[in-house]
């Protein structure tokens, strides 16, 4: 899995950039190999001290569908923690719909032929 960061109104430095590649970096066990995931996190005003000051998104393409999470916060390790609890639950609706459910009727249709 291929993680691309982008920032806006935020120094990239490597402890953040190891931050986000930790946190996100564990949804690549729910992807497969190929996937590109898209980071984007940006301090939406530089004039701004309190309240929900940052905002975190990430963006998977996977076959059939888009899937797309977003947060803010007035603090940046949170909300790039929500957007990666939040991804993880899209990721196993979409591999619940899309895997299992065909897994689940082709069973039962075979199942009802031996009986």
């Amino acid at each position: 899995m291929q993680i691309i960061i982008k920032t806006k109104n935020i120094e990239l430095t490597p402890s953040l950039e190891n931050f986000i590649n930790g946190k996100i970096g564990k949804l690549g066990k729910f992807l497969f190999d190929g996937a590109e995931l898209f980071v984007e996190i940006e301090r939406e005003t530089s004039h701004h001290k309190k309240g929900e000051v940052f905002f975190a998104e990430a963006i998977v393409s996977l076959p059939g569908k888009k899937l797309i999470s977003q947060a803010k916060g007035d603090d940046l390790g949170k909300a790039i923690t929500e957007v990666k609890e939040e991804l993880e639950i899209e990721i196993k609706k979409y591999k619940l719909k899309k895997i299992e459910l065909p897994r689940r009727k082709a069973k039962k249709s075979q199942n009802e032929e031996i009986f």
